[in-house]
């Protein structure tokens, strides 16, 4: 008996064990031109997406510290009045506000302290004598304290003439509303990388069936799942989003590592004052390193699935 009749022969026993056939190459190349091209889409949106993320952090962080700080402090003012003396007003006004509960310290700023705060805008060296310049007292709430401020307010201007409270309620509107802009606008941004990166993963799943589309097709014949084929490509794409994710969010990382670090050195400059001033410590902390791996995660779910719902789209128009 010839060696090829053996071989035909002992071919449908082997057939029978009902084993897969095996491939001596992927169905999806690891190393195709679109798969390196999306592996770098994938890194630039995860690393735009996380200093996106960080950003917002950083922004809202710094808003809540500014309306905790103006929070705890009022402003009187003591306006001047021909007749009436200024000084004995403002230490009236002082009085009251320390006896009143919840306040924690008072202090009034002297004529000439005044004056100085208005050196920025007016410069220096002028006499505001002839101005009707008011005098401030500031005041810090105690800690824990929540003072009736409407009712010192009222007590100012029964017992203080040309007294005035301000709680800089004003302020702490206008940064509330800056931070859910800043909020709202990350949040936009995010929905259009992710956007983004679904069309990359779309078209580049596309151009990866076009360039086997022999292949899956006599898979697909044959009788070949959707679902078998489907998850080659998922498990193809979604190794690709890891990759770029983690490529993308670990320089994320290390430039937020970087940036808290310099801010820490150049702590006690005028430049490293201001950008704490700003932006505090400029640290996203934990929460923020764990929003960046989990935008890691979202990103290569997001390239698997969308690369799997392509492939059942283009295999049931095949049916």
């Amino acid at each position: 008996m010839s060696e090829t009749t053996r071989n035909d022969l002992t071919a449908p026993s082997r057939m029978s064990d009902g084993a897969l056939p095996r491939f001596d190459t992927p169905l999806v190349p690891r190393n195709s031109i679109s798969g390196r091209s999306l592996v770098a889409v994938v890194a630039i949106m995860t690393f735009l997406a996380s200093l996106t993320s960080g950003a917002v952090i950083l922004v809202s962080g710094a808003a809540s510290e500014w309306q905790s700080d103006v929070a705890r402090e009022v402003t009187i003012q003591v306006i001047p009045a021909p007749g009436r003396d200024s000084d004995a007003t403002v230490d009236k006004a002082a009085t009251v506000t320390r006896a009143f509960p919840g306040i924690g310290e008072v202090r009034a700023f002297s004529k000439d302290e005044s004056s100085k705060l208005l050196e920025p805008w007016l410069g220096s060296g002028l006499s505001l004598d002839m101005l009707p310049v008011p005098r401030l007292i500031v005041v810090k709430i105690a800690p824990g304290a929540a003072p009736d401020i409407p009712q010192l307010r009222r007590m100012l201007a029964e017992q203080v003439p040309g007294a005035t409270l301000d709680d800089h309620r004003g302020w702490i509107d206008r940064m509330r509303a800056m931070a859910g802009t800043a909020v709202a606008a990350g949040v936009g941004i995010l929905i259009l990388m992710i956007a983004a990166t679904v069309l990359s993963v779309t078209f580049a799943t596309r151009g990866a069936m076009a360039t086997n589309k022999t292949v899956i097709e006599v898979l697909h014949f044959v009788g070949a799942k959707n679902g078998f084929i489907a998850g080659h490509f998922q498990r193809h794409f979604l190794m690709l989003g890891l990759e770029g994710g983690a490529i993308g969010g670990g320089a994320a990382i290390v430039l937020f590592a970087l940036a808290s670090a310099l801010s820490r050195w150049f702590i006690g400059t005028a430049g490293g004052d201001q950008t704490a001033a700003l932006f505090g410590s400029f640290s996203i902390g934990v929460a923020g390193y764990i929003a960046v791996l989990g935008q890691v995660v979202l990103i290569a779910a997001v390239t698997a699935i969308t690369s799997r719902q392509t492939v059942n789209r283009t295999l049931e128009g095949i049916d």
